[in-house]
């Protein structure tokens, strides 16, 4: 069992895909469109990198110059 802490790690999350991207995700092969699964990956890794930033702006370190 792996505890490793995920910073708001049960927060839900949207990504808009179509039945198609959604199949290939599911494991569905697209023998002559392989760009559908390439479309959706992307999709799912913007989202998360989204999130990260968010994460990172709200919980980054209050500037020194703004203490005073």
């Amino acid at each position: 069992m792996n505890m490793t802490k995920i910073p708001n790690g049960d927060e839900k999350v949207t990504v808009e895909l179509t039945v198609k991207e959604l199949m290939a995700l599911a494991g569905v092969q697209f023998i002559a469109n392989h760009e559908v699964k390439i479309s959706a990956r992307k999709k799912l890794n913007e989202v998360l990198s989204d999130t990260w930033e968010k994460e990172m702006r709200d919980n980054a370190p209050i500037p020194y110059q703004l203490l005073s």
